[in-house]
């Protein structure tokens, strides 16, 4: 892989021949787990600026219309996280001179408190082409990591590292995006105007507008959220159409009336229908709505351009053709991007022989990429089938996998927070939802634990369970794959990132991440896991004790600033009006184990008992909630799966969502309410 310093750049045609569409990862580890960072694209003219506001792509804004530029969001890795961007360079207009990839932080947070900061850009193969290392970035809230721009008819890439004092707003600005005040209805002036060539190599810029200083990062819009009086933001999109949560009544005279659906479920018999049913459904709606369609392929290198989906193709391979579930074909500019898909439903595995066929298939015919779909969902370094690429063809072929809690996702985004084009797509996806979510379909996502789920829970009954042990180790891969669906639903429910934390030391690969994990199941007999929701005070931890059947939710908050600890204890209750009754509330203390503990039954009288006898200074409070956990390893209603599923939704619902936010991330009475 090409190893870019600060300044170089190289033309992307010499680094493969498949560089018209490319992905841009942004990454970063932090420290305490706790860092993160807001990507953000802009395009530019010759003079360094904007065409218009619209040319500023970021969580409001995270497509262009023509394709060019689409945000696919955060990816876990390690003790950090992996914003990706995807560029259709052919699709960026001629007018457009260069692209800007940068990143902010909020809250007072700067880039010198995150680690192994990277740019690594990759081709529509997914293959690797160079990356940018990043050393000491500074203490700047916003950091422009690298620039695409056009030399002589070729793209080329810059590795930038350019940091600026002003923020998002200041960076902004510089480039001519256009900043309203929202009090005074006045747009601010861009404060730039330099070449961009210059302004690279300067200091970050100092002639700012005063009012720019306290303009937080971009974010998604919230429901009903009115704008802070004094505050100054970039314009946002036009909002598209969602659908309401709350349904209209219902017409039947009794439940045993069951609504009409467009994807009806009931003639479904056996695997192969599911299997049948579910790709069509799936494919023919990629292709009726362009921005779930394009959503779902442009992290496969897919371009954005006009989008045709087939069903039960056949295929020449030797003495016996083969018929793929699906084929999804995008052109763009006279060009042909091609995926073979292959479904399971159900537990069905991935077949290694049918994927390694169709791998084989598409590098003959010159197709860019094989998509497996399935209940699975993938890890980091395990791969889900085995197959073996011929290293002596030149033509390369990527093999992706979705899961159907992913699909499901996407699906759920796009109707309730994001928008579509219009209202018949937002029912069109609605359908595909009902259809998904359907106990009948075969699409439930991750469900079941694996075979090794019930030995190792007798194992650590009965203090059986040896280290090294491989079933400890899938049953810690199965724990990882339940908690990352379980982020994808709570995520697309809330509308909200929602992202799994893990805590390693940095360099530490994934499987000998897991391992450690595996052991720690041994000693302890508990399984642990860390949610990070996006505007939340903290992080909403779970743990499985196998030994006991227990399931623990809890978060931390810190102690507020300002105030006198009984007031902080009297708000507290007063916010978890809502919360049930046997709710544990620990006081955290500084250089203490703990402070006083007790239900929010008993302390709802006296918040006062929440206060430590020895005067002990108050860093925090632990919330804390406990549960039975299934015991059966599949997804039924009295399964595992299903037990953490609850608790964790429960948890957020009935607690989190009524806890103070970060000032400049509330939440909306909206997300506030339960999430069911």
């Amino acid at each position: 892989m090409y190893e870019l310093i600060k300044g170089a750049n190289v033309g992307l045609a010499a680094l493969s021949e498949s560089a018209e569409s490319v992905i841009v990862s942004l990454d970063w580890t932090s420290p305490t787990g706790e860092g993160d960072a807001d990507v953000s694209v802009l395009l530019l003219n010759t003079d360094g600026k904007v065409r218009s506001d619209a040319d500023f792509y970021f969580y409001n804004n995270p497509v262009a219309a023509d394709g060019s530029v689409q945000l696919l969001g955060k990816a876990p890795t390690g003790s950090g996280n992996q914003d990706r961007i995807s560029f259709d360079l052919t699709a960026v207009p001629q007018e457009i001179d260069r692209i800007v990839v940068a990143a902010s932080r909020y809250d007072g947070a700067h880039f010198g408190e995150l680690n192994d900061l990277q740019l690594t850009l990759a081709d529509s193969s997914g293959e690797s082409l160079l990356r940018f290392a990043i050393v000491d970035p500074g203490s700047v809230s916003a950091f422009i990591f690298g620039e695409l721009y056009r030399r002589g008819g070729e793209w080329k890439l810059r590795a930038v590292g350019q940091g600026y004092e002003s923020g998002l707003a200041g960076l902004a600005t510089d480039f001519g995006v256009d900043i309203e005040d929202d009090a005074a209805g006045e747009t601010v002036d861009d404060a730039g105007g330099d070449d961009q060539s210059e302004s690279m190599a300067a200091a970050p810029p100092a002639r700012q507008p005063a009012v720019l200083e306290a303009v937080p990062a971009p974010r998604r819009p919230v429901a009903d959220e009115e704008p802070k009086k004094g505050s100054a933001r970039p314009r946002t999109a036009k909002k598209k159409v969602t659908l309401p949560r709350v349904t209209k009544a219902s017409l039947s005279e009794n439940d045993s009336w069951k609504a009409a659906r467009l994807f009806p479920v009931s003639a479904l018999k056996s695997d192969r229908d599911r299997e049948m049913r579910a790709t069509s459904v799936l494919l023919s709606v990629m292709a009726q709505i362009p921005e779930f369609g394009r959503r779902l392929t442009a992290a496969f290198g897919a371009p954005a351009g006009r989008m045709e989906t087939f069903a039960e193709v056949s295929l020449p391979h030797g003495d016996t053709p083969r018929r793929p579930d699906g084929v999804i074909r995008v052109e763009r500019a006279g060009k042909l991007w091609t995926a073979l898909v292959e479904t399971k439903t159900n537990g069905n595995a991935l077949k290694a022989e049918q994927v390694q066929a169709y791998m084989d298939i598409a590098a003959r015919r010159g197709y860019e990429a094989v998509i497996t779909l399935s209940n699975d969902v993938a890890l980091d370094g395990i791969p889900l089938v085995d197959v073996k690429v011929d290293g002596r063809r030149k033509h390369k072929v990527a093999l992706w996998h979705l899961s159907w809690a992913e699909v499901a996702h996407q699906a759920q985004m796009l109707i309730r927070h994001e928008g579509v084009g219009n209202m018949a797509h937002a029912w069109l996806l609605q359908e595909l939802l009902n259809y998904l979510q359907h106990e009948n379909s075969g699409c439930h996502g991750f469900q079941n634990m694996g075979s090794s789920w019930v030995p190792v829970r007798n194992g650590i009954d009965d203090e059986t369970l040896c280290h090294g042990d491989p079933r400890a180790l899938e049953v810690v891969e199965n724990w990882e794959r339940l908690i990352r669906q379980v982020c994808l639903r709570l995520g697309g429910e809330l509308g909200q990132k929602v992202l799994p934390v893990k805590r390693t030391k940095r360099g530490v690969d994934p499987g000998t991440r897991r391992a450690l994990l595996a052991d720690q199941l041994c000693l302890e007999g508990k399984l642990h896991a860390e949610l990070r929701i996006e505007g939340t005070p903290g992080v909403l931890a779970v743990a499985a004790d196998l030994r006991t059947g227990k399931l623990r939710t809890c978060i931390d908050i810190p102690a507020p600033t300002q105030g006198y600890p009984l007031s902080w204890a009297k708000r507290l209750v007063r916010r978890l009006a809502e919360a049930p009754a046997d709710l544990h509330v620990e006081t955290l203390v500084e250089g203490e184990t703990g402070g006083p503990r007790g239900t929010l039954e008993r302390l709802r009288p006296e918040p006062g008992d929440m206060l430590p006898k020895n005067g002990a200074q108050i860093t925090g409070f632990r919330l804390s909630l406990f549960k039975g956990m299934g015991s059966s390893r599949g997804n039924a209603e009295s399964g595992f799966i299903r037990s953490v599923d609850d608790a964790v939704h429960r948890f957020y619902a009935t607690v989190v969502a009524h806890l103070d936010r970060p000032p400049s991330r509330r939440a909306s009475s909206e997300e506030m309410a339960a999430t069911g």
